[in-house]
């Protein structure tokens, strides 16, 4: 790098504040030719914004449902009243449910099965067996959490109808040769026999680790969290415009055509945020993206040069990226080209609470 490139990146680095950062940032274009601008932004990304990047696939969120000793509680009663998985007929297994329902959780979990899966799992049974209903997602949840009311005869009785089918094989239609059943695991491969066996006896740490590999970990709790991991920058961003009371709108399906309508903006979808001052005088427009591979940051790139240009049609309207994940570590040709289309205006979870000290902001703080 040029000397004089290195003292423009080296001048963006040591800004005072954001708005100085803005400013050198916008002065590239004027000082530097179009060959240069890439490695410069570039070198700006790599300088001030990847050192706030972190991996966000170390964590989970948090649910209570998830909880080990939700499990071993629900295990214990399980263990208990089935005589340690020996008294396993569909009676027994009714009348563990309705002593106990939590119970419930663990006949589940021996199945493979999620609740929503369980629960259309009890209409097939229903089809087959008179007088026996099928049990909602909600149902289901109930019985497993083991508050409110003890199930009922039927309630009990139908998921003991699923259990018991499907442990002896009987529910679902023999699979293609090229698919491979849940029961076919290493605690129900034999059926109870070897419930019986690992219960008595423990999952030797081999087979514990196979089953971490094959379903990945935290596998169900991801999914079951996937909106809130979706959202997890939105949801952040929203917080701290409400603590500050800064006037803002979220996008979303049902508040798309009033931002449009309301300030005119023409980009589809509209940016995750705008944010005015007075009621229909818009002062920023914001997108939230979040990736974990540099071929995905890439891809997104070019959102934020739409935002730009049409920040530019609406008069000059700053637009803010909120970035998340390794893959902005790109910063050639993903996190570079955002720190040009926003002047830097480029904000991670570490640093987002800084967002406020950056024009419009400090003009819309207590407006809301």
């Amino acid at each position: 790098m040029e000397p004089d490139q290195a003292r423009a990146v080296h001048a963006v680095v040591v800004a005072e504040n954001w708005d100085d950062r803005v400013g050198f940032i916008r002065n590239i274009p004027q000082e530097f030719g179009e060959a240069h601008r890439a490695e410069i932004y570039a070198a700006i990304a790599n300088e001030v914004f990847v050192p706030h990047l972190a991996p966000d696939f170390a964590y989970v969120h948090h649910r209570d449902d998830y909880d080990l000793d939700r499990v071993l509680d629900a295990y214990e009663a399980a263990h208990r009243l089935t005589t340690a998985f020996r008294d396993v007929g569909v009676e027994d297994l009714a009348h563990a449910i309705q002593t106990e329902s939590k119970s419930l959780l663990v006949f589940r979990l021996l199945l493979g099965l999620t609740r929503p899966e369980f629960a259309a799992s009890t209409g097939l049974v229903a089809e087959l067996v008179d007088d026996l209903h099928a049990l909602s997602d909600s149902v289901i949840d109930r019985l497993e959490q083991g508050h409110g009311r003890p199930a009922t005869n039927v309630e009990a009785a139908t998921c003991a109808e699923v259990i018991d089918r499907v442990m002896r094989r009987e529910l679902f239609s023999a699979a293609a040769p090229e698919l491979r059943a849940k029961i076919d695991k290493p605690d129900t491969a034999r059926g109870w026999e070897s419930v019986r066996e690992f219960a008595d006896h423990g999952v030797p740490f081999g087979t514990f680790l196979h089953q971490r590999h094959y379903g990945g970990a935290f596998r169900q709790i991801l999914d079951a969290t996937s909106t809130q991991r979706g959202n997890i920058l939105e949801d952040a961003v929203e917080t701290l415009f409400r603590e500050h009371r800064i006037p803002y709108i979220r996008a979303d399906r049902g508040s798309q055509p009033a931002i449009r309508a309301r300030f005119g903006v023409r980009v589809n979808p509209a940016p995750d945020f705008v944010v005015f001052h007075p009621a229909d005088v818009l002062r920023g427009m914001l997108e939230c993206k979040k990736a974990n591979d540099g071929g995905t940051a890439r891809d997104k790139t070019a959102r934020f040069r739409n935002l730009r240009q049409e920040g530019q049609r609406l008069g000059g309207v700053p637009v803010f990226a909120v970035l998340s994940g390794l893959g902005w570590q790109r910063t050639g040709d993903a996190l570079g080209p955002v720190v040009r289309d926003t002047d830097g205006r480029v904000f991670m979870l570490p640093t987002l609470a800084e967002i406020v000290t950056v024009q419009p902001f400090p003009d819309l703080v207590g407006r809301a």
